[in-house]
């Protein structure tokens, strides 16, 4: 009885390490994938494929923030036909807001950025809906969480693409700048050349700020 008792506990050890392995592995493999996706299509597809990988991992913060920016990214590439954009931005919320729940925002400041970023998004893919309508309510809050990412880590990237797009996008009139977002974007291109072994960690925004880049004359 005794050896079969330590045999089950054995069992259960290597089923553990064997399941952690396998969500590990799944990570790596899907943010892999993230790296080559180019359409919105691509992301689409990539955030069931993190939402999966949430129903066996779901303490971990990043394949809810995963899940969380495919969709949020969905609806950046819908910009422009607003009517598609909602469902996506409404599962990015929730899903961003799950990742949140799972760090320590006192201590985690990194990670928070980086959940802060993907807020920022999901507020201005609201913004994209219907700017008309929205734009006052959503614009705002989209600019906050950007403001809150860089304070959370001034040397985040991600951040400082946000940063650098918003005043690119923005028309003078209201505080646009290209020559300060240029600024923005060539710092954020500079902190990204340094993420070469960022692994799973987010690492995301070098395609984004060259294409943006290459549209400030």
């Amino acid at each position: 009885m005794k050896k079969l008792i330590v045999s089950m506990t054995f069992l259960a050890a290597t089923l553990q390490v064997t399941s952690a392995q396998t969500n590990s592995g799944g990570i790596e493999a899907t943010v892999a994938k993230l790296d080559n996706a180019s359409a919105a299509k691509d992301y689409e597809i990539l955030s069931q494929d993190f939402l999966q990988l949430t129903a066996t991992d779901s303490n971990n913060w990043l394949t809810w923030y995963y899940a969380a920016f495919c969709n949020a990214q969905t609806g950046w590439m819908y910009q422009r036909d607003g009517e598609k954009i909602e469902p996506f931005a409404n599962t990015a919320e929730q899903q961003i807001n799950k990742a949140l729940s799972l760090i320590d925002t006192a201590s985690q400041k990194k990670e928070l950025s980086e959940i802060y970023c993907i807020m920022a998004m999901v507020n201005q893919d609201k913004v994209f809906i219907n700017p008309q309508t929205y734009g006052a309510k959503f614009g705002p809050a989209a600019f906050r969480y950007i403001q809150m990412a860089q304070a959370a880590n001034p040397q985040n990237p991600r951040a400082l693409y946000l940063a650098g797009w918003q005043k690119f996008a923005t028309p003078k009139i209201w505080g646009g700048n290209k020559t300060k977002a240029k600024e923005l974007l060539v710092q954020a291109s500079q902190l990204l050349e340094q993420e070469t072994d960022a692994n799973i960690a987010p690492h995301w925004g070098k395609t984004e700020v060259e294409n943006l880049l290459k549209q400030i004359k």
